[in-house]
């Protein structure tokens, strides 16, 4: 318990270092006040540029796979080791510190409790627990973001099918409770995006913005 504890807590505090308010503040902005107001990468890249953005996705998505491909599995002393059953006790480890960084990047202890959305930190999440979640993920978001043109509704479904991946390949208990939780808290961070889609005021893409595009409103 004392193991589950402390790295949980190392992953939240390492998911509380936003990577959109570490480089804006060495650019001396606060992004929150600048574009949408989202501490990510994508207002990073409007307002930016996209050597702050790259950077900002290293670090949010580098964090989001620390915590699960090495701060979970990170050898402990036997005395204080959660060994009752090991194959358990280690997706317990890696879907509670995956999900402890995506909510640290959400409310950040650094940052008075404003973070990002924390998709680039589920991404890198994902990635520690498996590559094949990645790859559906965004093979899910390509092809969401080409049909409909809405970054926002593409992850939002992208982090679904991440769940829905889990669902398929029988994963553990917890790893699977990991990916609905994370799909949830995901989903409610970009209630503001689904309620400009029915409103029909979202900025929707015209073409897909990692080839370096700009952004339609409306």
């Amino acid at each position: 318990m004392i193991e589950l504890i402390v790295k949980v807590l190392g992953a939240y505090l390492l998911g509380s270092v936003v990577g959109s308010l570490l480089i804006g503040r060495l650019r001396g902005v606060d992004i929150r006040t600048l574009g949408s107001g989202n501490a990510g990468a994508t207002n990073m890249l409007r307002t930016q540029g996209k050597l702050a953005a790259l950077a900002v996705l290293i670090i949010d998505t580098g964090k989001g796979w620390l915590a699960t491909a090495v701060i979970a599995p990170w050898p402990w002393p036997a005395a204080a080791a959660l060994a009752e059953d090991e194959p358990a006790s280690r997706a317990l480890l890696i879907a509670a510190c995956g999900l402890a960084v995506i909510l640290g990047h959400v409310y950040p202890v650094w940052h008075g409790f404003r973070g990002g959305k924390g998709v680039a930190t589920f991404v890198g999440a994902a990635l520690g627990i498996g590559g094949y979640l990645v790859l559906v993920m965004m093979a899910v978001w390509l092809v969401m973001v080409v049909l409909f043109g809405f970054v926002g509704l593409a992850s939002m479904v992208g982090v679904l099918a991440v769940a829905a991946a889990l669902a398929v390949r029988s994963a553990p208990g917890a790893l699977l409770g990991f990916g609905i939780l994370a799909a949830l808290l995901i989903l409610y961070t970009h209630r503001g995006n689904i309620e400009r889609m029915l409103a029909g005021t979202e900025s929707r893409a015209k073409r897909l913005w990692l080839f370096g595009s700009r952004r339609s409103q409306g």
